[in-house]
């Protein structure tokens, strides 16, 4: 029975993650109290996107998984961004 290596990550890297997930989360409540127009819905969507990817890398561990894995999530991320583009479509165009 073969094992797979653990990818074990230091305390200060998660901790320094968890800092920058805060951070962010932080920047996502400034921004809501900002008027930005049109353009609140797609920053507020960059920013959770971007703490996700955070999540995903580091606390999931997709970072050290196989390119399967990572090929089967970004064509779901890819299918999400584009129902939602067409949610934000049918609601424009009313």
């Amino acid at each position: 029975m073969s094992q797979e290596p653990q990818h074990l990550m230091s305390y200060t890297k998660l901790a320094s993650v968890l800092f920058a997930l805060l951070i962010l989360t932080g920047v996502t409540v400034g921004v809501s109290y900002i008027d930005m127009g049109i353009y609140n819905v797609p920053v507020a969507l960059g920013i959770a996107c971007f703490k996700v990817s955070l999540v995903l890398l580091f606390f999931m561990h997709l970072k050290y998984e196989g390119r399967a894995i990572i090929v089967s999530f970004l064509s779901t991320v890819c299918f999400l961004a584009i129902m939602i583009s067409f949610t934000f479509w049918d609601v424009a165009f009313r």
